[in-house]
């Protein structure tokens, strides 16, 4: 049995996240309220009373797979299964697909699930990365050198966490073109898709582009709805109901509750007003973080991101990056993730899809623990 390796991020948040003044860790936006949610329809809390808080479907309420089956070209309710966040779909959708000794490619940087999985269940991991010198763009090159005949599943995240970019047309493109030749799954998390800072359009799925993609979404990111722990996977039918065997064995389903206010955000009604609340924060944020680190001459650097509500942002300072988000959480009650978390030192992501007085606080903090570091 290997040593067990720790989900280092999630590990450092699940601790601290709630005992800081000012949380600048979260990856999603500004969380909505429920009265937010349910303005629209006053109809809808008279359903929600009236709800048996039963078993839902164990695949998911029919009326919210069909809500999120439309937002994939190709895709019905039947290649649709609804799961505890898009952390669980990712964990059963690796487990469908590997078994121990496979081989995996991971994107880096990424959130560090996938990663951390292949560890622990002995997968052969190999990596491709996005290159921070070329505004973090993927280096194809180096995919198609690390994939081989053995490669059974490329795993990308985009828009990226923890860099917030996207990925170009040619890129998914040759990204996909590299898994077919060697007959690889891609499992593609595009929990930030919605979430453009720089245009309206909305980020394009993997779903459909091949016959062996699967698809990771959620509602905690680009929703601000991280508290319902919705997500799910898109993937063909065969491949969904293998998922959903594995779904059975780890939580069964998601509660009755959440699939109902789920379907309603992801309604045609209401989504649109949560996508542009979303890309409302993520627009208004951005600017006060950006206005703040040009404030402190040549300590920071940031390849400004494309999409979502985090920045990855280097730093020049004399500190590695868990000493800093160390001593900015004890000694300023504000929390942040360390580069190391994503094997990154003098890195660090912070949110910026926050009310403006709340993210201008805590970034007033953070100037105080560098003035000292400075000194």
């Amino acid at each position: 049995m290997p040593e067990f390796q720790p989900f280092l991020m999630e590990r450092w948040m699940s601790k601290f996240e709630q005992e800081v003044e000012f949380n600048l860790s979260e990856s999603g936006v500004h969380p909505i309220l429920l009265s937010e949610l349910l303005k629209d329809d006053p109809d809808n809390i008279n359903q929600l009373l009236a709800t048996d808080l039963n078993y839902p479907h164990v695949e998911g309420i029919p009326e919210l797979r069909e809500n999120i089956a439309a937002l994939y070209n190709g895709a019905s309710i039947n290649n649709i299964l609804v799961t505890t966040g898009a952390i669980e779909a990712n964990f059963n959708a690796v487990h469908t697909l590997l078994s121990r000794g496979d081989e995996i490619v991971i994107m880096l940087p990424n959130y560090m699930q996938i990663w951390g999985i292949a560890k622990n269940f002995e997968y052969k991991i190999k990596t491709f990365h996005l290159r921070e010198e070329n505004g973090w763009s993927p280096d194809i090159d180096e995919l198609n050198e690390v994939v081989s005949k053995n490669t059974k599943l490329i795993a990308v995240c985009n828009p990226n966490n923890p860099t917030g970019y996207i990925l170009t047309e040619n890129e998914m493109q040759g990204i996909t073109d590299i898994a077919e030749q060697a007959g690889a799954w891609v499992l593609a998390d595009e929990v930030y898709s919605g979430a453009e800072r720089l245009t309206d359009n909305e980020t394009p799925s993997f779903y459909g582009r091949y016959d062996k993609v699967i698809a990771i979404g959620s509602m905690s990111k680009a929703y601000g709805l991280p508290g319902l722990r919705i997500g799910w996977a898109v993937a063909p039918v065969d491949t969904i109901n293998k998922i959903w065997a594995r779904h059975e064995y780890t939580t069964i389903s998601a509660t009755m509750l959440s699939n109902k206010l789920a379907a309603i955000a992801l309604s045609p009604q209401v989504r649109p007003r949560i996508i542009q609340r979303t890309r409302n924060f993520i627009r208004q944020g951005y600017p006060i973080l950006q206005n703040w680190m040009e404030s402190h001459e040549n300590t920071f650097t940031v390849v400004p991101p494309q999409a979502a509500a985090i920045a990855f942002v280097r730093y020049n300072l004399d500190i590695n990056s868990t000493e800093f988000a160390e001593r900015l959480r004890k000694e300023k009650s504000v929390f942040l993730v360390p580069g190391d978390h994503f094997g990154m030192d003098k890195f660090f992501r912070i949110s910026y899809g926050l009310p403006s007085d709340y993210l201008t606080s805590g970034l007033n903090r953070m100037h105080d623990l560098i003035m000292q570091i400075k000194r």
